[in-house]
């Protein structure tokens, strides 16, 4: 299993012969290394429907035909607009092709807002569990710092788990090393953060201060096999 890091909150996973994009917030997204017409995942995943974590989700899945697994009025919504999507809710386990994915809570907000001012309700906010290959990723999406993190952490042996650091919307870097600790991935990595001048931070001050877990920064475009 290859992953990678691709700026913001974007997570591309590579198992089984099967590519997965998390969070695609690509146009507008300076800090990433992707093009958005050159994606062609066979997936992608949402943690929720702000713009940017869905980003250029219906661009990408009409031009690759990719399924859309989403909480579960977001997943009505996209599929309203002709994607081919799946819906799930916080708590809820599927079995895929491409492996298996389970919704967690998440603590924040979910709404998509349209070029004509509307706000869009998205359903509940989640985190994502995501395992094939015998390896588990846990994708926190936007959230803040909760006590069942570590419930999450006892019911699975997370290999990465890739947790906002911005502050301001999120976690900041001193509750995100402490979900590290509750969650005690094998690596966590921060994502969320220098996309707007509300998140900015410094993600080596979360690797510091994440002393009960090994914590890493990964630059956009940054691969890791597991």
């Amino acid at each position: 299993m290859q992953i990678s890091y691709h700026g913001h909150s974007i997570v591309k996973v590579k198992t089984q012969g099967y590519e997965i994009l998390i969070d695609p917030f690509i146009t507008g997204n300076e800090l990433t290394d992707l093009i958005a017409e050159e994606q062609k995942p066979d997936v992608i995943l949402l943690t929720h429907g702000h713009n940017d974590h869905v980003g250029d989700t219906v661009d990408i899945a009409k031009a690759s035909g990719a399924l859309v697994v989403a909480p579960n009025e977001l997943a009505v919504w996209l599929g309203w607009q002709g994607l081919d999507t799946h819906g799930m809710n916080i708590g809820g386990a599927h079995q895929f092709y491409f492996g298996t994915v389970k919704y967690t809570k998440a603590f924040h907000s979910s709404s998509y807002t349209t070029e004509d001012k509307q706000i869009i309700y998205t359903g509940m906010p989640a985190g994502i569990l995501f395992s094939a290959e015998g390896k588990t990723i846990y994708h926190a999406g936007d959230t803040s710092l909760f006590g069942d993190m570590e419930l999450i952490g006892r019911r699975n042996t997370i290999d990465v788990a890739f947790l906002p650091i911005g502050d301001n919307f999120t976690m900041g870097p001193e509750d995100a090393a402490y979900a590290a600790g509750l969650l005690k991935p094998k690596l966590a990595v921060p994502v969320h953060y220098n996309t707007f001048p509300a998140i900015r931070q410094d993600p080596e001050t979360f690797c510091s201060l994440a002393d009960s877990t090994e914590a890493r920064v990964m630059a956009p475009g940054e691969s890791i096999t597991l």
